[in-house]
């Protein structure tokens, strides 16, 4: 058959380079438009959506076999083939030829391997009937040859398939590789013909029959002649067949004996084979009935088999090694032994928990063997906590005393010792894993221990912390300060004042010691009895940074927490409760010994509760892990306790601040002003760290005190207060000036100082004024008085201010004006015992003279225009020359 333009050279070639790498051959490619059906319908061709297409046949070989494809190649934005689809024909099973296609040029593929698709096969169209045939006969070619089966075929007529196979023998071309490169090989019409569900015959078959009907000659021109001819044919079967019939009776008779006797045999057999199926059917029952019963046998073998494991490993978790017996009932709990009592507590914690409901299988806890051995175990548990606990009772009072019986551990005359608890921490150090099984076996154990711990350690602690301090004051050289400060009598002596520095210093040596000691011993205990609290103190905390080498990891038992995983919020703060009660139990009374270097500092010199309570401070600010709760409550407390006698001291001075207003009168500066700058002076020098606001307050309540009582002396003789006054707070000020600079809180009170000085100094010396130009400035104030409700020209006809009398009051207030200024000055140096003061209140008299005459002269020009007075030039002449 011709070639259709629909396969070409070209179109192969492109389909070649498509599929490039992929190994495979193209065996035939002919391009065809895609359309898609709907399901159920078929016919609907759907031309409008119809999408060009090239179908490839392929074939690729792989060792012995060959595998055919179908491939479809769809062309992509620059025209160029691309594979879209590709399907392997083992598993095409049916060719459909679209009926309602009056082309016939349509047709489906179906595949089984996609028939659980939801989606229609797409419809392939060729350009004409030669192409479908072309295309549709390679492909059962490639089926029959690759395959060795062909698809069903639906829709198309074979009888009009094999004709036109006849009348088209192709040729196609393959291509070979060989040594000498590709060569055509051409297929004749007898490789492409193909038998459609076996109705089409071989070329072989078709040429045998037509050869056979050749030879008969039917001699079909004369019709009499051939209908006379079948008559006698007819009439010769017939009398042969009768004639064979009646030949042929006794041999019918013989098969019919022959089926009667066969007949009786199959009833015979019919029969024994009924009875052959009810013995069959009662041996099926019975086999049956042996193959449950042996069911059942297996089962139960089974069962039995599971339930011996089982009772043997329950068995073997309710046995109690003898070996843990013996170290849980009576063993020793010597150093050498604690591994093994170790092991038992492990043994005997796993053991309980074994016989839990979660750990074992509920059906198992009420049995009674379940229930004895659990009995059991509570009574070595109850037995083993209670040997443990006396015999770690008797062990922490035995360490005490031993430590306490040896004089060595404490500090002696002359001599310091710093307490040293390694030695105890390291044995008891030894019990901690003990301690540990013990609070998982039975918590309540840990109270009566914990008790027992607490009681002997306070003894020690007390002892140690009462040696050391009595040898610290002993040791301690510094002679007695007074404690009067700013009593009025003069006979007290403040001139000198020993250093009491080693006072101080032995207090800060005494919490050097002991409360780094306490805090160690806080988280060794924290940690030893088990408390589930977060670490007490991180490494390097402490505050003075002078804790030894030996003490740093002593509360690291190097242990970890058998229940850490159980520990929860509330249980930690429960917990952390209890802790604080043992503490205090642990470390009470040892604050005594504290509070007696306190009493002792503040009898040799008040003033160093000021440095002590800065120290105090440091320390407390360093404190704050929660489990050191007892140490920051000593710290509280030795805090408040200095707090406590400074604020004696600073009443006691107040007292005396407040004895000089019983005095007889007083004059001059008071003894207790430059006595405070002094005081001061000295406590500023002792200030350490927080304990600026404790002075602070003492100053505020010492200057108060002193400011009202100078305010009392001053009211029990008016005539002389503003003189007391200003001299007082002068010298407050001249005594304070450099602290002043320095302590926000004195610069305050300096100028709290300052004002009422210069109120003092304007009261005095407008009386000063007043009392020598009474006359003057009396007739100014009435003009003044006048101005509010008059104008100027109408003043000098009112009674008293006429001109007359305004000349009558020049001549006694200005004449010998220089006169009444130097009484004026008399007057000011007459009562002021500060004689350095002189010169500057002097300088604010003339000041205040002369503004008060400025406006003397101001009114006098307003009102009266035409008189003339002294003017301010020559006043202030007059005053710059005296």
């Amino acid at each position: 058959m011709a070639k259709s333009s629909a396969d070409d050279e070209e179109l192969r070639r492109a389909c070649e380079a498509a599929i490039e790498g992929t190994k495979q051959k193209i065996v035939m490619s002919i391009r065809v438009a895609k359309g898609r059906g709907m399901w159920g319908k078929s016919g609907k061709l759907g031309r409008n959506m119809a999408k060009p297409r090239v179908l490839a046949l392929s074939t690729k070989a792989k060792g012995q076999r060959t595998k055919a494809f179908l491939r479809v190649l769809k062309y992509s934005t620059g025209g160029v083939l691309e594979p879209a689809k590709l399907y392997k024909l083992k598993h095409l099973s049916k060719v459909e030829v679209i009926t309602n296609d009056p082309s016939g040029c349509t047709f489906t593929l179906g595949f089984d391997n996609l028939r659980g698709k939801s989606v229609a096969p797409p419809q392939w169209t060729m350009r004409n009937i030669d192409d479908r045939n072309r295309l549709l006969l390679c492909i059962l070619n490639i089926c029959k040859d690759v395959l060795g089966r062909l698809p069903k075929v639906v829709g198309i007529d074979v009888v009009e398939m094999a004709l036109w196979a006849k009348e088209n023998t192709p040729t196609v071309t393959t291509q070979r590789n060989q040594q000498d490169g590709p060569v055509a090989a051409t297929v004749t019409e007898s490789d492409l013909k193909v038998t459609v569900e076996r109705e089409l015959v071989s070329q072989a078959e078709e040429e045998d029959m037509e050869a056979l009907l050749g030879t008969y000659v039917m001699g079909i021109g004369e019709a009499e002649a051939f209908s006379e001819r079948l008559k006698r044919e007819l009439l010769a079967l017939e009398a042969a067949n009768v004639h064979a019939i009646l030949e042929s009776e006794p041999m019918v008779d013989e098969v019919l004996q022959g089926l009667e006797a066969a007949t009786n045999c199959v009833d015979d057999m019919d029969e024994w084979l009924g009875i052959f199926n009810v013995k069959l059917r009662h041996m099926r029952e019975d086999i049956e009935s042996i193959e449950t019963r042996n069911n059942k046998l297996e089962m139960q073998s089974v069962n039995n088999k599971s339930l011996i494991e089982e009772l043997d490993r329950l068995l073997e978790r309710l046995r109690v090694p003898s070996e843990y017996a013996a170290c849980l009932t009576g063993g020793s709990f010597d150093e050498a032994r604690m591994l093994q009592n170790v092991e038992a507590c492990e043994w005997l914690t796993g053991a309980l928990r074994g016989l839990e409901v979660p750990n074992l299988d509920p059906i198992y806890a009420n049995m009674r063997a379940v229930r004895e051995k659990r009995a059991e175990l509570e009574k070595l548990k109850t037995t083993f906590v209670r040997r443990a606990s006396e015999f770690l009772r008797n062990y922490f009072a035995s360490l005490v005393d031993f430590m306490i019986s040896d004089k060595s551990y404490f500090s002696q005359r002359g001599q310091l010792k710093r307490p040293d608890h390694a030695d105890l921490r390291y044995k008891c150090r030894t019990y901690a894993r003990l301690l540990q099984h013990l609070k998982s076996l039975d918590k309540k154990c840990l109270g009566t221990l914990r008790k027992a711990y607490c009681s002997s350690l306070n003894l020690l602690l007390r002892r140690e912390a009462r040696e050391f301090a009595n040898e610290l004051r002993a040791s301690t050289k510094a002679s007695r300060n007074p404690s009067v400060w700013l009593e009025g009598s003069s006979g007290s002596g403040h001139s000198g004042h020993s250093d009491t520095s080693p006072v101080s210093d032995a207090y800060a040596k005494m919490l050097t010691i002991f409360i780094p000691l306490l805090v160690d011993e806080s988280s060794f205990f924290a940690h030893f009895m088990c408390f589930e609290v977060p670490t007490l103190v991180p490494p390097g905390n402490v505050p003075n940074g002078n804790r030894s080498d030996d003490d740093t990891n002593d509360d690291d038992l190097g242990i970890m927490d058998i229940d850490e995983n159980d520990s929860k919020a509330d249980k930690n703060s429960a917990d952390l409760a209890t802790l604080n009660e043992a503490l205090q139990e642990l470390l009470n009374g040892i604050q005594e010994d504290f509070y007696a270097v306190v009493d002792w500092a503040y009898k040799i010199d008040p003033l160093r509760c000021i440095s002590m309570h800065g120290i105090t401070e440091r320390y407390l600010s360093g404190q704050k892990a929660d489990a050191a709760g007892f140490v920051r409550l000593l710290l509280g407390d030795l805090e408040s306790r200095i707090s406590m006698q400074f604020g004696r001291f600073v009443d006691e001075a107040c007292h005396q601040i407040e004895r000089n207003e019983r005095n007889v009168r007083q004059m001059g500066v008071l003894s207790y002003i430059p006595r405070f700058a002094t005081l001061a002076t000295r406590m500023e020098q002792y200030i350490q760290g927080q304990s600026r606001d404790l002075v602070d307050q003492a100053y505020t309540k010492f200057v108060s005190i002193m400011f009202v009582t100078l305010e009392k002396i001053a009211q029990t003789d008016p005539k002389y207060a503003d003189i007391f006054l200003l001299e007082n707070y002068a010298a407050f000020q001249n005594s304070l000036y450099d602290l002043a600079n320095v302590v926000p809180t004195l610069a305050k009170f300096y100028h709290q100082a300052s004002e009422a000085y210069e109120q003092a100094c304007t009261r005095h010396i407008s009386m000063i004024i007043y009392y020598q130009f009474e006359r003057l400035f009396q007739f100014a104030r009435k003009i003044e008085d006048l101005m509010y409700t008059i104008t100027p020209e109408e003043i000098p006809f009112q009674l008293g201010l006429s001109k007359m009398d305004l000349r009558k009051m020049l001549k006694s207030s200005l004449s010998g004006v220089d006169k009444s200024i130097a009484a004026m000055y008399k007057k000011l140096q007459k009562n002021l015992t500060s004689e350095e003061l002189l010169p500057s209140l002097w300088d604010k008299c003339k000041k205040e003279f002369l503004d008060k005459y400025d406006s003397f002269a101001q009114l006098v020009a307003k009102v009266y225009p035409n008189e003339t007075i002294p003017s301010v030039a020559e006043m202030r002449d007059l005053l710059a020359s005296m």
